[in-house]
């Protein structure tokens, strides 16, 4: 597990996370609170994970992942490439292909219902793509 989380490492997900906030004990613990929260918010059937030593929400496939540093709280959108941002929220990772993120500074006001809308198209987004056939030996 990464040193920046804190926590045990095993456990159930939603532990795991608990703990991790818990550990951080200063802005950024509040911050990734307050995403959980918007995440739980804008889709009662996200499901958490625990992988990388971080946590990662989950509907028909990983949506993303909420990272911690020193200077800032990182929601990074597993196919966030492709999800429509009106309200440009993605500020970090827009190099990628795939991958958009949002770096959430300390101080810095979520506009939640943003944010809720941008999780909403991303779940949308998994559960829109077909599953890949498995192959038949």
């Amino acid at each position: 597990m990464k040193k920046k989380m804190g926590g045990p490492l095993e456990g159930p997900p939603s532990e795991l996370i608990d703990k991790a906030i818990e550990a951080l004990e200063d802005w950024r613990g509040e911050t990734l609170a307050k995403i959980r929260k918007l995440i739980h918010e804008a889709d009662p059937d996200v499901v958490e994970e625990w992988k990388w030593g971080i946590p990662v929400w989950s509907h028909d496939g990983i949506v993303c992942t909420g990272e911690t540093y020193k200077a800032a709280v990182k929601t990074t959108f597993a196919k966030g490439a492709s999800v429509e941002d009106p309200q440009g929220l993605f500020n970090s990772s827009l190099e990628g292909a795939t991958r958009r993120a949002i770096d959430f500074r300390q101080g810095e006001a979520i506009d939640e219902a943003a944010f809720k809308a941008l999780f909403r198209a991303a779940a949308a987004l998994n559960a829109s793509k077909p599953k890949a056939a498995k192959k038949r030996a």
